[in-house]
């Protein structure tokens, strides 16, 4: 018989299969060019709980809006250079610390940063923007899928193994 642990993973990755895939689809239904932002939040903020699927979504949300907006503003201060990347992370960084946001937080603003400054094609606002609208796409549908109903009640299923 598969122990608690394994069916809590099990519906975890049924969840995150699920929100990643509607996500995806509903990004290529939208016309969105990059739908891997979209199922990335999906599967980073998917919980078992609805709770804390909101707590991810909304540190995940918080943490692109400063990453976007830092790189939106470095693109076009600086040069594309490694050294601005750097500078620009770190940038990212040290804002999302700054508004008292925990190390995950600022991690994943610095890497939006990053992605805004690598790859903004020459309108950095427009593809920050994007970026926040697939991020914001994936997290609503995992929200949405945190509040299907488990398939197996892990408590009764713990129970049984006692």
């Amino acid at each position: 018989m598969l122990q608690v642990k394994t069916l809590a993973g099990l519906q975890l990755a049924l969840r995150a299969g699920t929100a990643s895939g509607l996500s995806v689809a509903l990004a290529a239904l939208l016309g969105l060019d990059y739908p891997i932002y979209a199922m990335i939040a999906a599967v980073i903020v998917t919980d078992l709980s609805p709770a804390e699927s909101r707590r991810l979504g909304a540190r995940r949300l918080a943490a692109t809006v400063v990453g976007a907006i830092c790189g939106a503003v470095l693109s076009a201060l600086l040069p594309q250079s490694a050294l601005s990347l750097g500078a620009g992370i770190l940038a990212a960084m040290a804002a999302s610390l700054a508004l008292q946001s925990s190390g995950g937080v600022a991690r994943v603003a610095g890497y939006i940063c990053g992605v805004v400054l690598l790859t903004h094609s020459g309108d950095p606002w427009l593809y920050a923007a994007l970026r926040f609208a697939e991020t914001a796409l994936g997290i609503c549908v995992a929200w949405l899928v945190s509040h299907v109903p488990k398939l197996i009640e892990l408590k009764a299923a713990d129970d049984a193994n006692t």
